[in-house]
């Protein structure tokens, strides 16, 4: 369970990477507040999943899962770069994921 619930907190870093883009540097009420809560939620399940994984894979597991999410979305909404170096070093990063997976 500590696996779904990092999962979902490094989704929710996904959410709240993008909610900073969208809240225009928190002038915007509603992104705004849905950033924050998300931040909030993100960190508190990353807390749970430290209860039971060892810190150093939850924490690559959440900024992986995070920057994967963040840099594909952006690439999909945002129209961000996916020169192919970038998409190179996506893969790589989700190598480094799964080899931290497996070793746990």
């Amino acid at each position: 369970m500590a696996w779904v619930i990092l999962v979902v907190a490094g989704l929710l870093e996904v959410a709240w990477a993008l909610g900073l883009k969208a809240s225009h540097g928190f002038t915007r009420p509603l992104p705004s507040l849905f950033t924050i809560l998300a931040m909030v939620a993100s960190f508190y399940l990353l807390a749970q999943a430290m209860k039971v994984l060892p810190v150093g894979t939850a924490y690559a597991i959440w900024v992986g899962v995070g920057a994967l999410g963040t840099v594909m979305l952006g690439i999909l909404i945002y129209g961000d770069s996916a020169s192919p170096l970038r998409l190179i070093s996506l893969v790589l990063i989700l190598a480094g994921l799964v080899g931290l997976k497996l070793a746990a």
